[in-house]
């Protein structure tokens, strides 16, 4: 088996081929523009035979066109985290930081780690997740313009004290522009503008929203079955997942996530601690359904009842409940990515 590690950039990939001995063959450096150029690497890579496969620092922002002309050449194709690829670079014999370098520890990598997830082409998910994320960004700017009109509001009336969240209904921003209306002062023209582009991105958030949800309905159908999962969590979900099959069990999936505690050896004795590491936006989901469910499901509520009795505290309860959600999340994201194979060679029959 040769392992071809790939450096990827925004103008050039460079590709060093190790052997199973990790021992370097060759190295090459193609230009990043093109699909043609991309496909240089897959004939360079010939020589080496066919049993290769690529793999590839996990950076898809700019790595993503290069997979999708790998794979659509039929290489296999692994991607390697950024933090595995560090320990190889630092382990290795050559200083510096180079692009050579840090493909040979990409190649490295992945010849030490069997599990790696494996690149596919992009799905719907992709599509969802740069709606979820356009629509993040947009809640996220409409925050601050909502902060910034308050201070405006306030600045004009210590009195007037709107609740934030109430600035995103059309109503309030109603009465602000109304109550605006008259007022000649430059900090009440400047209000004014901002309650237009909280308007603005208010209704664009909104038809997002509805998008998301036409999107999720078609698409995870098993995991909005689950209590505590509206359209939303299920789309932030699906998009940070993307393929949930690349995770080869759950307890890898529950890893990924941050929901697997850290096993610590002290004194012949076997304890866990919290992991801060992981996917933190699917930490962030699974906690909102943990959350919820500790508020309308009778099996979540029985079973912190049950943890607390064991001598847990509230929040290690909790903490529990997130593993076991990761789980169930895990099987409901196979049945609907099963679902959706299914769908899909009925439409091409």
């Amino acid at each position: 088996m040769v392992v071809l590690g790939i450096d990827a950039h925004k103008r050039t990939h460079t590709v060093v081929a190790i052997d199973e001995a990790g021992r370097e063959l060759g190295t090459m450096t193609t230009r990043a523009t093109t699909t043609e150029a991309n496909l240089e690497l897959v004939r360079w890579a010939d020589q080496f035979g066919p049993d290769r496969r690529f793999a590839v620092e996990d950076c898809r922002h700019l790595s993503r066109k290069l997979e999708g002309d790998l794979l659509g050449a039929g290489e296999m194709l692994v991607r390697v985290p950024p933090k595995l690829m560090a320990h190889a670079r630092d382990a290795a014999r050559t200083y510096g930081k180079s692009d050579p370098i840090d493909a040979l520890a990409v190649a490295r990598a992945a010849l030490r780690e069997p599990n790696l997830p494996v690149a596919r082409l992009d799905g719907p998910s992709r599509d969802l997740r740069l709606l979820v994320d356009h629509r993040e960004d947009l809640v996220k700017d409409r925050t601050g313009q909502i902060n910034r009109l308050r201070w405006h509001l306030h600045e004009l009336d210590p009195a007037w004290d709107p609740a934030p969240r109430v600035l995103v209904r059309f109503k309030h921003l109603n009465e602000v522009a109304a109550r605006l209306e008259g007022l000649e002062t430059m900090v009440a023209r400047i209000a004014r503008d901002l309650v237009a582009r909280v308007r603005e991105l208010t209704e664009t958030a909104n038809a997002l929203e509805r998008e998301i949800v036409q999107a999720v309905a078609k698409l995870a159908r098993s995991l909005l079955g689950l209590a505590g999962v509206g359209a939303l969590t299920a789309a932030k979900l699906l998009a940070e997942v993307a393929d949930v099959r690349r995770f080869h069990s759950k307890d890898a999936f529950a890893r990924h996530n941050g929901t697997a505690p850290l096993p610590v050896w002290s004194a012949n004795k076997v304890r866990h601690r919290l992991s801060r590491t992981g996917n933190r936006q699917l930490n962030a989901a699974i906690h909102r359904i943990a959350v919820t469910q500790m508020r309308i499901h009778d099996e979540a509520k029985a079973y912190l009842e049950r943890r607390i009795a064991m001598g847990n505290t509230k929040t290690e309860a909790i903490r529990a409940l997130k593993r076991k959600l990761s789980d169930v999340v895990y099987r409901r994201l196979l049945t609907d990515a099963e679902a959706a194979d299914v769908a899909f060679l009925g439409e091409a029959a």
